[in-house]
């Protein structure tokens, strides 16, 4: 369910679930730290993350969720795991982001997202605490009172919305979302591993 695609210096992970929303389970949410584990052992230079269909991920798989998903640290394991990548990341958001899948999606250094896109994280609603760094790089990058008005007031954020407010970086048309990405990664790609991480140290986390 996760498709991991290594080219050269380029990884891209895709959520292939697309007939359950990508929503996210368990062995999915290892499968893609495991992957980015091994991808920093090879020294990659960019990371993509992005999803299969029309929906980015729904979130926690509902079967999961009520075996105890929701409040499984695997969520801000993974986060932690693409937060520290000493390489770019990019969310290639290629339809609506919900949940708890917005944490490893705030933890990437850029996000792409396409013109139909949706985000909302329901943790009010469904009685749960969001992952524990994510109202923190919410606030980073859109302020205190829009990470309230998502996280309490279920706010749900249409794409051009989430781009004025800066929670999304840049709005993309599908067909060109991947290509956008890899054009964004090809100058970390043609660079050495450790002046890549270099200048990201430079640049503060959100």
């Amino acid at each position: 369910m996760i498709n991991v695609e290594l080219e050269g210096r380029l990884l891209t992970l895709t959520l292939n679930r697309p007939d359950k929303a990508n929503s996210l389970t368990r062995l999915m949410l290892e499968e893609m730290d495991a992957a980015l584990a091994h991808a920093e052992l090879k020294g990659v230079r960019a990371v993509i993350l992005t999803g299969a269909g029309n929906v980015f991920s729904a979130g926690a798989d509902l079967d999961d969720a009520r075996a105890g998903l929701a409040i499984d640290p695997v969520w801000e394991r993974l986060s932690a795991r693409v937060a520290g990548l000493p390489c770019l990341t990019i969310a290639a958001l290629n339809g609506t982001l919900a949940g708890g899948a917005m944490g490893m999606v705030l933890a990437c250094d850029v996000r792409l997202a396409v013109p139909a896109a949706k985000l909302f994280y329901p943790v009010m609603k469904l009685g749960f605490l969001p992952q524990p760094t994510d109202p923190r790089r919410m606030t980073a990058l859109i302020g205190p009172a829009r990470t309230k008005m998502i996280l309490m007031g279920g706010a749900r954020i249409d794409a051009a919305e989430a781009l004025s407010w800066g929670l999304v970086d840049r709005l993309t048309p599908p067909e060109n979302l991947l290509h956008e990405a890899q054009s964004l990664a090809a100058d970390s790609m043609a660079a050495s591993a450790d002046h890549v991480a270099a200048i990201k140290r430079l640049v503060p986390p959100a």
